[in-house]
């Protein structure tokens, strides 16, 4: 009987990745193109931009990479959180089958979001090590677990917004507004343990930092980051989602019937 449940389950949650991959990418023209492209070209506008009035990076000797290792993290929270935020009210229609739950169809947007980060973060990155042709002594095991941290975070942060919007729904326009500043706030730009004592330790709450720091392990041998804390960050991220999920579990009725 479990095996069975386990087997409907496989098979929704593979429905619901097939049709996310052909309308998130199969309409557009360039489709994946476009999933590297953008923020590749932040970070090239990032590093362009400080590189005029700031001689050195504070780690090693590339702006470029070192605000692909801030930016990336960050790109890979933000874009999770939110695609799963809106992966209800995306597949709407699909939950009036019996079979589709609406946590069904927040898993399948996370796991394709994941799965395409994964790709094109690393992408990324082994194209401008080879261009830069820097000597990096590139461990990929933070890395990873830099973007695994990203995407949780923001899986739990898309799963209880995906319930907040349905019940406040002014929540839906207050969240950006909310959210915007955490590029400034998250250590991408900066060290936070260069920061003022009190200034680093007020930042250092953001669960994005500590996801940025242990991103940046990954290139910066020498970087020591005494200031990591990632079960903290996973311990955020579980709460999140958790209260997210029981929330909807819940109320499943209220999203399966507001079509």
């Amino acid at each position: 009987m479990q095996t069975a449940t386990n087997y409907q389950f496989g098979r929704v949650i593979g429905a619901l990745l097939i049709r996310e991959m052909i309308t998130r990418y199969g309409r557009t023209p360039g489709g994946y193109v476009w999933a590297v492209i953008e923020p590749a070209g932040m970070i090239f506008l990032f590093a362009l931009a400080f590189s005029q009035f700031i001689h050195t990076p504070p780690l090693g000797s590339s702006f470029i990479l070192f605000y692909a290792t801030g930016y990336l993290p960050f790109h890979a929270y933000s874009e999770v959180a939110g695609s799963t935020s809106h992966a209800i009210a995306f597949n709407r229609q699909l939950m009036q089958l019996p079979r589709v739950r609406p946590l069904d169809a927040i898993i399948a947007r996370y796991l394709l979001s994941l799965l395409t980060l994964i790709v094109v973060i690393f992408l990324i990155f082994a194209v401008m090590l080879l261009i830069l042709g820097e000597d990096v002594t590139f461990s990929p095991a933070p890395l990873l677990l830099a973007l695994m941290a990203a995407s949780f975070l923001g899986l739990g942060v898309g799963t209880l917004n995906t319930v907040l919007f349905h019940f406040v729904p002014i929540w839906e326009r207050v969240w950006p507004i909310i959210n915007r500043p955490l590029l400034l706030i998250s250590g991408v730009f900066y060290m936070v343990d260069s920061l003022p004592g009190r200034v680093g330790k007020i930042i250092a709450w953001n669960p994005l930092v500590h996801v940025i720091g242990e991103a940046r392990l990954a290139f910066y041998p020498a970087y020591r980051g005494d200031e990591i804390h990632m079960i903290y960050v996973f311990a955020i991220a579980v709460g999140l989602f958790l209260t997210g999920a029981f929330l909807l579990l819940r109320h499943a009725s209220l999203f399966v019937d507001a079509t």
